[in-house]
């Protein structure tokens, strides 16, 4: 997730770009740039300082050239290539006149690099975006215009974008498309304005236009004009804006965590796009350990804290189920301190949103100094655990602002899940076939977040009625289990109130003492190899007097004899379930949180990245 923002025909467009992309900062900060554009010159100006990033390139920025009427500018969150300087936006082309900015992943970076390459042309990143600028350079050496060269470009790529393209050669134009990545034009007497949120050019746009899928947008200081992929003439749709600039940043939602829940669909899908290759192999970011290194694995560890944990529990099923693979789950904070055993062929994997995770990185040094190989899984390129990683895959789900995660969750286990099926290609313990099917059921999964999602009004109306009650036990068979845990707490860490999370198997060991009447049991039974069992649990609860929420698929029907509420969810594959019955779990806690008054993005006493042990 990256922020973008460009305008054309206005007096002071270094101070609108260097304005927006402060705040864009909430969509990446691992590096900042802009370039901007007059008749024959194009000039440049980056820097990668973290979350400084935007504060060193305006220094950077102090003695840039006057008289530019057109600009870009960027902010990162890397994918492809470290947050460094030489990765940060805009890249240019070959004739340092072409200069383009990129929110999104080209899927087909590699093959088209190698193309560029063969025919001349000289990359100076590792991102997949450069790919996009040389592109265009070939196109506008045939004579095309810069609108007719991005179309011509674009058709050639596959994957998610949101880009903006300026030739000195053609300096009074800006030309932007979009797919699946958001992008906003603005307009205002004599300048016209694109930006990837609204946040950006608030108080200088008068009105506003949406770009939908494939549509491409020249913009000039008079206006601008769209057109498909096909090159015939588009309306854009007029958006409507009466934010302020906080609502603004948070996409017109009432706080982050709603337009994190909402942003799960997007993470599933930038998660697993770009992971396999023509052939069928999966394929990863950075993956420093050979096939051959993989294929030898004996036993997988997984270490991890908090939601990460949970994720990685459900891995671990993956793992075991279709590598045939010994895998075992490790809380971070106790790993080094139980005098571990790591034998020959022992691949450890560390689960941590945000890579700086103190608990995960002391746990992947110890593994690493008995002789593990290890393999990071986290949302920022370039962290701590990364660097210290044998191998990463990087989950894509865009900077993550509330401290209680949920788009980060979804988007690890695809993320590890992904993994447990390349461990069982190389492995070969299932047939391609069937790794085929479940790399497509697994890119439907975001879709069927998406209809979980599209279900909040059911799951609001249960919340409300329960509002008053103070004690839930979370219930889940197999995966059900750390999806239950999961559950639970999303609703301590939101909403302060008491619940625990179990195997529904447990029960009958201890928990059922504490069940009575004004107990919530909240059920996650959507397995159908398991149902009969998780009915038999329920049965248990109710005739105790608890009150029963049960997440359950569209097709389920016996439950309704046992439960007291529904939380209706599609169903999937049973490995992928965790994704989709999450969803209504997290509304749930985020409703009972906003009806007593807590501050969803903000809990109390917790933190959004533990530093200290």
């Amino acid at each position: 997730m990256c922020g973008i923002i460009g305008v054309v025909g206005s007096s002071d467009t270094l101070a609108t770009l260097l304005e927006g992309l402060a705040r864009l900062e909430y969509r990446g900060y691992d590096s900042a740039g802009v370039a901007l554009v007059r008749p024959g010159e194009t000039w440049r100006a980056r820097a990668a300082e973290g979350t400084e990033s935007v504060r060193a390139l305006r220094k950077e920025c102090e003695f840039a050239p006057t008289g530019f009427a057109s600009g870009i500018g960027h902010t990162r969150w890397a994918t492809h290539g470290a947050p460094v300087t030489m990765n940060a936006h805009p890249h240019l082309d070959c004739s340092g006149h072409v200069a383009i900015i990129h929110n999104g992943i080209i899927e087909n970076h590699t093959e088209l690099q190698e193309q560029l390459e063969s025919r001349g042309h000289v990359f100076t990143s590792r991102t997949d975006s450069e790919v996009l600028a040389h592109l265009i350079e070939e196109s506008r050496a045939k004579g095309l215009d810069l609108t007719e060269s991005v179309r011509q470009s674009l058709l050639v790529v596959r994957g998610a974008f949101a880009v903006a393209a300026m030739d000195a050669n053609e300096a009074d134009v800006i030309v932007a498309a979009r797919r699946v990545s958001p992008l906003i034009i603005g307009t205002a007497p004599g300048v016209t304005y694109l930006a990837s949120d609204v946040p950006a050019i608030l108080d200088r746009a008068t009105s506003f236009y949406a770009v939908n899928d494939d549509e491409i947008v020249r913009l000039a200081p008079e206006g601008f004009r769209a057109i498909d992929l096909d090159g015939a003439p588009v309306r854009l749709h007029q958006l409507t804006i009466d934010w302020d600039l906080e609502t603004a940043q948070k996409a017109g939602h009432d706080d982050f965590m709603t337009k994190e829940i909402n942003e799960q669909p997007d993470a599933i899908r930038s998660t697993l796009l770009d992971r396999r290759r023509r052939d069928g192999t999966i394929t990863f970011d950075e993956l420093r350990i050979s096939d051959e290194e993989l294929r030898d694995v004996q036993r997988v560890v997984i270490v991890a804290a908090g939601t990460s944990n949970h994720a990685a529990q459900i891995a671990k099923y993956a793992i075991e189920r279709w590598a045939r693979l010994s895998a075992e789950v490790d809380i971070s904070s106790e790993y080094r301190y139980r005098d571990p055993v790591v034998e020959i062929g022992t691949l450890v994997i560390g689960v941590s949103q945000s890579g700086e995770t103190i608990d995960t990185i002391q746990a992947i040094r110890e593994a690493r100094r008995r002789g593990a190989r290890v393999v990071a899984v986290s949302n920022i390129v370039d962290s701590s655990l990364a660097r210290e990683s044998d191998a990463v895959i990087y989950t894509r789900a865009g900077l993550e602002v509330s401290v209680a995660s949920t788009k980060a969750f979804v988007a690890q286990v695809a993320a590890l899940e992904l993994l447990a099926l390349r461990l069982a290609q190389l492995r070969e313990t299932i047939p391609a076939s069937d790794i085929d099917a479940l790399f497509q059921g697994l890119n439907a999964v975001a879709d069927q977040v998406t209809t979980a999602l599209e279900r909040r009004a059911s799951v609001e109306d249960v919340a409300k009625q329960l509002l008053g009650a103070r004690d839930f036990f979370f219930l889940g068979r197999h995966v059900g289990f750390p999806t239950a845990l999961e559950g639970a707490l999303k609703l301590k860490e939101l909403s302060y109130l008491h619940a625990e999370g179990y195997p529904a198997g447990e029960l009958k060991h201890g928990p059922l003492a504490l069940i009575e009447p004004g107990v919530i049991v909240v059920a996650v039974a959507t397995d159908p190899a398991l149902h009969e069992k998780m009915l038999s649990n329920l049965a248990e609860v109710k005739a105790r007097g608890a009150t029963v929420v049960v997440v359950a698929t569209d097709d389920d029907e016996s439950i309704d004899a046992l439960a007291d509420y529904v939380l209706r969810v599609p169903a999937t594959e049973p490995l992928f379930t965790p994704m989709v019955d999450i969803v209504p779990l997290q509304l749930f806690a985020y409703t009972m949180a906003r009806g007593l008054g807590r501050n969803v993005d903000r809990p109390r006493n917790l933190a959004k990245t533990v530093t200290v042990e």
